[in-house]
């Protein structure tokens, strides 16, 4: 089945030529939008409307107080999300080995991307997850959490904070995790909470808050692997 979404405060279906086995386009508009998006089996793509056949591009939510749930079930999906909101509340959850799932909030200061609550959950093997929030101390009050269940994901983090708290549940092997935190006003301060099982990891976490303090806690429980933390509060740069 093939959907294409568009939501300005209307819903409008239509069909496309697109490759994947199902779509969902999105381009939302407005504050306080509360939007529930759910696909089941392989191939799949939640992403915007200018999209091309076999080119997938970002949705579009813009707009205050929104909330938005995704759940995708199954295998090679690709998930696209192009956030620019304030007060904005994310929970996705992915099931399934070989997805992608890339997640950019506000990147140029529109509305702020202040008091965002995210949650992410990955099931599975072989996922890359990528989350970027705000730009230059933008996050405040960022409330992120990540479960993942699996071996051989990949997880990028790239977060302007301000007064962020990150926590981060791994329970596999073979997983790699790249966490960058910058902030640039007097109450940037972040914490970072990485709670890990497994073997085989590569950690790499970089806390930057100029003019403040960061916090930082891992408890990793297997072998092998690497841990690089470099915290840099405008001291000589430092690298593992």
């Amino acid at each position: 089945m093939k959907k294409l979404i568009n939501l300005f405060c209307v819903i409008m279906l239509c069909g496309n030529t697109h490759a994947a086995d199902n779509e969902i386009f999105v381009d939302q508009s407005g504050a306080t939008a509360n939007i529930d998006l759910e696909q089941l089996g392989q191939s799949n793509i939640i992403g915007g409307t200018d999209a091309v056949a076999g080119t997938p591009t970002a949705f579009d939510l813009d707009g205050g107080t929104m909330t938005l749930d995704i759940n995708q079930i199954g295998d090679t999906n690709i998930f696209l999300g192009d956030i620019w909101a304030d007060s904005f509340t994310g929970f996705y959850e992915f099931t399934g080995d070989t997805n992608t799932f890339t997640i950019q909030v506000d990147p140029t200061n529109t509305y702020g991307a202040d008091s965002s609550d995210q949650n992410i959950e990955v099931s599975g093997s072989g996922n890359t997850v990528v989350l970027n929030q705000a730009v230059s101390a933008l996050a405040a009050t960022l409330d992120l959490d990540w479960i993942i269940q699996g071996s051989n994901n990949t997880l990028t983090s790239n977060i302007d904070i301000d007064g962020a708290t990150n926590y981060v549940d791994i329970d596999g092997s073979d997983n790699t995790l790249t966490y960058d935190g910058d902030g640039v006003t007097a109450s940037a301060g972040g914490y970072f909470y990485l709670d890990h099982t497994g073997s085989s990891r590569t950690f790499t976490v970089d806390q930057q808050s100029t003019l403040n303090n960061d916090w930082l806690k891992i408890i990793s429980i297997g072998s092998n692997g690497t841990v690089c933390v470099v915290q840099d509060d405008q001291g000589t740069s430092t690298s593992c």
